[in-house]
């Protein structure tokens, strides 16, 4: 697990400046009727224009991952591919993207609504963006990643939800997947210690009604295995001996939920 000193801080800190830009574009543009694929474009056209290059691009799989963003809707949990799907009313729509500038990574991810969704889109979009505070106030020196992935767990369970078991968080600097894996669901004080300098990707998935997942067919979209819907959110945390400092600052604790 690495721990990064304050040269290496400095530009993880750039490439997570970077990303918040990106996202924060992306949520000013999004509408009813536009297409995933330009949300895609977007963002990548931003990201190479900084000098920087999208993270998820050509991760390795079958096939390599083709897209700069992953752009999940509705029952889709994660690594949904941008492409000719519109957005339509009722949606719930989950962007998760990630830059590479001057070899540091950054990633982070948010979950909207399109039009008149249901209460229950909203209820669980509200519980898993929680779930992401309350773990990201465990991220504490003295405290361990256990303590991070059972505040999440406890928070999207008293919700009525569910989180996803075979996903996790984790570490991200120099490389985008990095030790530790931050998992949905713990035990308090399991796993390894949370020192200061870690860098963490913490992100919720939480799930309507089971946690059961399936990939389909295209090697990479993620999807409830009942059909529920799914939320998805993360920010990049740097760990500090005076408690957890957002480095993305995507999500923002007693900001409204994202409506289009």
């Amino acid at each position: 697990m690495a721990v990064y000193n304050e040269h290496q801080i400095k530009f993880v800190r750039q490439s997570c400046e970077l990303l918040h830009e990106v996202e924060e574009h992306l949520k000013t543009i999004i509408h009813e009727g536009m297409t995933t694929g330009e949300i895609d474009r977007v963002a990548e056209d931003m990201i190479l224009s900084a000098g920087a290059v999208p993270a998820f691009k050509g991760v390795k799989g079958n096939p390599d991952y083709p897209a700069t963003c992953c752009i999940s809707l509705n029952e889709e949990v994660v690594h949904g591919i941008p492409g000719s799907r519109k957005l339509v009313s009722g949606d719930i729509m989950s962007i998760d993207c990630g830059a590479k500038l001057k070899g540091y990574y950054s990633d982070a991810a948010f979950t909207v609504a399109i039009g008149d969704v249901s209460d229950t889109a909203l209820r669980l979009m509200d519980a898993t963006r929680n779930a992401l505070f309350n773990g990201a106030k465990a991220t504490r020196v003295g405290n361990t990643v256990g303590d991070i992935s059972a505040a999440i767990q406890q928070t999207a369970e008293s919700a009525g939800f569910s989180v996803v078991r075979h996903l996790y968080g984790h570490g991200v600097g120099l490389n985008l997947h990095e030790e530790p894996a931050i998992f949905n669901f713990g035990i308090p004080g399991s796993g390894p210690d949370l020192m200061a300098g870690m860098i963490l990707a913490i992100e919720t998935m939480v799930c309507e009604k089971a946690y059961q997942i399936v990939t389909l067919d295209d090697g990479w979209t993620v999807v409830t295995a009942d059909g529920g819907l799914s939320a998805h959110y993360e920010d990049t945390f740097l760990v500090t001996e005076n408690g957890p400092e957002n480095l993305t600052t995507i999500n923002l604790e007693g900001t409204p939920l994202l409506r289009y």
